[in-house]
């Protein structure tokens, strides 16, 4: 089959050109195509349930909303789990898929599902919908809205209603989340003296408001052959019109609203807002992109839309962006792009050099970017991005994608250069080269592809992050082979076509001339060697332990994110102050552009944040503008210094996207989560307490916060059945008062074009803003007269839950933290270790660790299965191809003396072993047994051609040392720019290329002194099976 490729290739040149031109038109078409994104989206497939019950404290929240969704969510198909949050006012049940469910069936399952929910929910406390298709990544675009002499409700109106409306038309974009500002409302603030005055009750005041503002259709009529609609027209539409309502006649005299109410514009009843530069309050969106969309041409959409809206605003009006992720995408595909092209000039100058003949180097660079343009053709097929990881793929497999074009070229110059016969005999010596190595490059390839086999096994976050980089790796050499068996040998019979001799090579020779005195002494002290090698594998094994581990380097996004928890007591305003009063501290760094923070939470679709949660986000320039620190975590110090000039404040150090994802996957905005499950909430709270000390004491622990449940104050009203029995009264006609003069309800809507606003009643702020007035609030009775509220309830003060969070239905509190200054692995070990110690749990409590270090354990724990399978599938493999147990062996030897090298950089490199860590020992394993199959295979066919045991060896090594050496390096000297890389996303691949090029230093030695030993020795003590 592969020599019939070969002859095919060789009888159709032409044809051979023409498909190699296609690939390339079609690879640029394609790579135009591929969705662009900085890094691959590790969001879990999830519907978020959001419902909005105002007024509504955590208990009720629990019991009436999140408990029936919850009941309704179980039991759906490949569900992973159950996630919620009851709070003030919402309730966010968030439905985790297997990662194999399609988004959207899932969001039909979850739908279909809250329909029956809907009916377990009392009737006005609030209608369930789902959230935006979105994920972690989503938050694509940031701005606020300048406007010099607007009143920040005048702005939000015009962001609601018009910057809103048009940026939800660009396509890729699914929802726009409204932050700060003043939502208007047509507001009826009832004076409860006056409704007295005049014997008016709360309900008649809804029921006269609702009914006097009605449109209504006649249907039509027909007059003279034409139909006439009917309409009857009862909308308010101004101030006036709801004050000139008509409530009830008294002797006589019409009683309107404007007799016992203010009728105003004000402002929405506000759970967040946002500031900026310590300069107040201002009007900000959030633009969510559409899950699977190309982030960089729905950011281009949005700036284009945005230029249109800025063209058409009132005057002084500007949409201003603060955050996008256009720079990130850039940033990060170009450390990949600069890595590719200088790993590229590093693999070329090697090829010239070895090589040594421009032409036969020049073929061999050429299935470089045609290998990569085959990849991209796939990648689009497929529907994968060009992000950091899929890109770093090629990165990586850039000095492998030459192995199989060197053995084909290098066979080819050597046939040609010993047949000297004329010109007609070219094709057909090249035809003969190439029939020869065909199998061994299949061979070769195959054991690189399937080396990456354990990566496509990856699940959920580790999955998703390392599988893109698996795919590019392995349709690059897929494309390596094809053009390795089609394309090199046509190009040779051009290139050769007068045929060629090798000229000597001035730095082989040199090599060789060294080489092989070295490899004489070696054989002869095999015992010696092979103990050595022995002893050095066994040394970098026991440094293992002394690594430490870690699941992904923190990837650097060139924006801060702190997150600030103040006491669950605060309110609004008071932690906006304390936000606003950071700003400027932050603001002192000349590193910093911009200081936005927001307080509390956006509406329906963002985060479920309480009003004593800030997030500051902290825009910074870029790096080689810094000039009083000389790295984030030097500037992050700093800044954590400054911080702690507040007092009981806690916060933590995060990034915007990395904070999103954290959050999605384990719950917290953090890179641990300590999570602790019972029933009882003050249990939940005391016990917290107590592992958040045991945590604090720790060495490496930081920013770190225990979830708030508790420490709500509550005015708790609690109806007195008898007295109102005796009144007359049920709970109901009480809890209305509670409900509606006290929290305020919507009777309403003024239509203004497009734009609606709500009309809402409350009693006005100055017969409600304490506890002594709540008392005196004033209750119709059924006789007509007025008593106060505390007559007929127990009015207390109590502290309550701020909020209740739960795992699959079982109530939880989180600790969380971030890991500074050692690896995440000790880290946890310690911690669960000292908390089994010194924490007592009562019967059916229990600990968990999420976030990273789960991530981590999780993709070991794969690894630790998958690898050796592919090692046992790689020794099949070889004995299949050598038919000897004793040669398959010798080969799957160099592994573990690959690992030295590897070990040994990690090691005095500082860096621990990650997941990146790990895929880098993968890649190593491939070229590693590449070389042995170079070796062995050829001193098998010497032996076979009638050399003696050692004339083979040392011809053979001697024959072998160039391709050797050339694997060796192009494939590390490839990776050398990814070594030294300090952009965006080098933190995720600097440990892959430390162990392959420390792996391949340590690798190659051995194949060069200690594999010829090693084979020597077996073959002196030979045993055929």
């Amino acid at each position: 089959m592969i020599n019939k490729i070969i002859e095919f290739a060789a009888r159709q040149r032409l044809l051979i050109l023409i498909f190699t031109i296609l690939i390339v038109a079609a690879g640029f078409i394609s790579l135009n195509k591929l969705p662009i994104d900085a890094f691959p989206d590790v969001s879990p497939v999830l519907v978020q349930v959001f419902t909005e019950a105002p007024g509504l404290a955590p208990e009720e929240v629990e019991k009436l909303i999140t408990y029936p969704i919850e009941v309704a969510m179980n039991g759906l198909p490949d569900i992973r789990e159950v996630k919620s949050v009851s709070t003030f006012g919402l309730s966010v049940v968030s439905v985790y898929f297997e990662d194999n469910v399609d988004i959207y069936f899932a969001r039909q399952l979850v739908f279909e599902r809250l329909q029956s929910a809907k009916g377990e929910i009392p009737e006005g406390l609030g209608d369930p919908e789902l959230g935006p298709i979105t994920s972690g990544l989503g938050q694509v675009y940031q701005y606020y809205l300048q406007g010099e002499g607007y009143s920040l409700m005048e702005l939000r109106e015009i962001q609601d209603w018009v910057v809103k409306f048009q940026l939800r038309t660009v396509p890729g974009v699914t929802e726009i989340l409204s932050f700060g500002g003043e939502v208007k409302q047509y507001q009826i603030q009832l004076d409860p003296i006056l409704m007295q005055k005049y014997d008016i009750t709360l309900d008649e005041i809804l029921a006269v408001v609702k009914s006097n503002n009605r449109n209504v259709g006649g249907n039509f009529i027909v007059r003279d052959s034409e139909e006439y609609l009917i309409r009857g027209l009862g909308w308010v539409s101004s101030l006036k019109d709801i004050e000139n309502i008509k409530v009830v006649r008294r002797n006589g005299i019409p009683v309107f609203i404007r007799d016992i109410a203010k009728v105003v514009y004000g402002p929405e009843i506000r759970r967040g807002l946002v500031s900026m530069n310590n300069k107040g309050e201002i009007v900000s969106g959030i633009v969510l992109k559409l899950l699977g969309e190309n982030t960089s041409e729905v950011i281009n959409n949005i700036k284009k839309k945005v230029e249109q809206i800025n063209a058409s605003l009132p005057k002084g009006v500007k949409v201003v962006p603060y955050y996008d992720q256009a720079d990130l995408v850039k940033k990060a595909t170009d450390t990949v792009k600069d890595a590719l092209l200088e790993g590229g000039i590093l693999v070329i100058i090697i090829l010239l050099l070895f090589l040594g003949n421009v032409r036969s180097a020049l073929i061999v660079t050429l299935t470089l970017p045609l290998s990569a343009l085959l990849a991209f053709i796939l990648m689009n097929y497929f529907g994968m991005s060009a992000n950091l990881m899929s890109l770093g793929g090629l990165a990586i497999g850039i000095g492998m994608m030459v192995d199989g074009s060197i053995v084909m070229v290098e066979n080819i110059i050597r046939h040609l250069s010993e047949d000297n016969s004329d010109e007609s005999k070219t094709i057909p010596t090249i035809l003969q080269a190439a029939r020869e190595v065909g199998r061994p490059i299949v061979f070769a390839i195959s054991i690189i592809i399937i080396v990456f086999l354990p990566l496509f096994t990856l699940q959920e976050v580790e999955g998703k992050l390392f599988s893109p980089m698996a795919f590019t790796i392995s349709f690059a050499m897929l494309g390596s082979l094809i053009f390795s068996l089609t394309l090199v040998p046509v190009l040779c019979t051009y290139f050769f076509r007068k045929g060629i001799k090798e000229k000597p090579n001035f730095i082989v020779n040199f090599l060789q001339s060294t080489y092989v005195p070295l490899l004489e002494k070696v054989i002869n002290h095999r015992v010696k060697v092979a103990v050595t090698a022995l002893l050095l594998l066994l040394g970098s094994l026991l440094l293992i332990p002394f690594l430490g581990t870690e699941f992904v380097p923190i990837l650097d996004e060139g924006t801060l994110a702190v997150r600030i928890t103040l006491s669950p007591s605060t309110s609004l305003q008071q932690a906006a102050e304390i936000s606003a009063a950071m700003e400027p501290r932050l603001m002192e760094f000349p590193e910093v552009v911009d200081v936005i923070s927001r307080v509390g939470r956006a509406e329906v679709g963002g985060d479920p944040e309480p009003v004593n949660n800030s997030e500051i986000y902290v825009i910074l320039k870029p790096e080689e503008e810094w000039s009083t620190v000389e790295n984030k975590a030097e500037l992050v110090e700093k800044m954590r210094q400054k911080l702690n000039e507040f007092p009981g404040i806690l916060f933590n150090f995060t990034q915007p996207i990395q904070m999103r994802v954290d959050e999605l996957l384990s719950g917290v905005k953090a890179q641990l989560a300590i999570k602790l499950f019972g029933d009882d909430l003050d249990v939940l709270a005391k016990k917290g307490a107590e592992i958040q000390a045991v945590v604090s004491d720790i060495p490496g622990a930081a920013d770190i916060q225990m979830e708030q449940i508790a420490g709500k104050p509550q005015i708790q009203i609690k109806v007195n059945r008898d007295r109102i029995a005796r009144l007359g009264m049920n709970v109901d006609e009480v809890q209305e008062v509670i409900e509606t003069a006290i929290g305020g309800s919507t009777v309403g809507q003024v239509f203004q074009g497009q734009k609606r606003f709500d009309i809402f009643i409350r009693f006005n702020e100055t017969y409600r803003d304490n506890l002594d007035k709540i008392r005196n609030t004033l209750i119709s009775t059924p006789d007509g007269g007025r008593i106060p509220l505390v007559q007929v309830a127990d009015i207390s003060l109590i502290v309550g839950p701020k909020q209740i969070s739960r795992d699959n239905s079982q109530r939880r509190i989180s600790i969380q933290c971030n890991v500074e200054g050692r690896d995440m692995g000790s880290f946890v070990a310690e911690t669960q270790k000292n908390i089994a110690q010194k924490i007592s749990l009562p019967p059916g409590y229990y600990v968990t660790f999420g976030g990273q270090f789960e991530n981590q354990q999780r993709a070991m724990a794969r690894l630790a299965l998958i690898v050796p399978l592919t090692i046992l599938l790689i020794f099949v493999m070889l004995f299949s191809t050598f038919n000897s147990v004793r040669n398959a062996f010798l080969i799957i030897l160099n592994v573990p003396f690959a690992v030295i090298g590897g070990i040994l950089a990690l090691f005095f490199s500082g860096l621990y072993l990650s997941v990146p860590a790990s895929v880098g020992f993968i890649a190593l394993f491939g070229v590693a047994v590449l070389n042995g199959v170079v070796m062995v295979s050829y001193f098998n066919q010497l032996r076979n051609e009638g050399l003696s045991l050692h004339d083979a060896i040392i011809t053979g090594s001697k024959l072998r040392l160039r391709p050797v050496l050339m694997t060796a390096l192009v494939a590390s000297l490839g990776l050398i720019p990814l070594l030294f890389s300090s952009g965006t996303g080098s933190e995720v691949q600097r440990p892959l290329a430390t162990v392959v090029i420390g792996g391949l230093v340590s690798s190659t030695f051995l194949t060069l002194f200690v594999l010829p030993t090693l084979y020597a020795w077996f073959e002196k003590k030979r045993v055929e099976f």
